[in-house]
């Protein structure tokens, strides 16, 4: 009775599918004909699988795009949140199997701004503020489009604050027909004459 009971509730909809309410059933011997075992009971649930189409992803025909190189440069006032970004940078591109040319630091940027002390008098009493820029280049060679897509994506949206970047795409392409052969090739051949003097 109880297996009679286990039964119903497997073909009625419970999160196991026929096939392997009928494997359960078949191991237990409780299915002596085996014609049975492929038929549709009364009130059971078929699941049937449809072939599964991603909305995300697209099929076209044109050929994917490649980059030689990507040069992101990072911008912002705190040396270690771009040490820590630089990291995390780095890190991503190595899971996405991308690889790292080089990691560089350009010089940091330093503006100087001069005030007076006072606000009437005492000229030569001034004070100094200084607005610090520093930098972090990063280098990526040899990526596809999509692979350009999804890194950027990625490292765009974790971008902390008071950071800014900008990114240089180095994009190969295909020689143009016209200039794949030599110009001097096409010209006609110009006799040349001889001048007597």
């Amino acid at each position: 009775m109880a297996a009679w009971c286990l039964w119903r509730r497997l073909c009625q909809g419970s999160s196991f599918p026929v096939s392997y309410a009928s494997r359960v059933m078949q191991k237990q011997c409780f299915l002596p004909n085996m014609d049975l075992v492929g038929g549709r009971f009364s009130g059971s649930h078929v699941h049937t699988e449809e072939p599964k189409t991603n909305p995300l992803v697209s099929i076209s025909d044109e050929p994917e795009v490649l980059y030689r190189r990507l040069s992101l440069l990072v911008k912002g006032h705190d040396r270690a949140v771009l040490d820590s970004y630089e990291y995390f940078a780095v890190l991503a591109a190595k899971e996405l199997g991308i690889t790292v040319e080089k990691v560089h630091k350009p010089p940091k940027k330093i503006e100087r701004l001069t005030l007076l002390k006072s606000v009437h008098i005492y000229k030569k009493h001034r004070v100094q503020y200084e607005m610090r820029t520093h930098y972090t280049c990063l280098e990526l060679k040899h990526l596809t489009g999509s692979t350009a897509a999804v890194y950027l994506e990625y490292v765009e949206r974790n971008l902390p604050e008071g950071v800014a970047m900008e990114v240089k795409k180095t994009k190969i392409e295909k020689i143009p027909e016209h200039i794949q052969e030599p110009v001097w090739d096409t010209l006609p051949q110009v006799e040349e004459t001889e001048v007597k003097s």
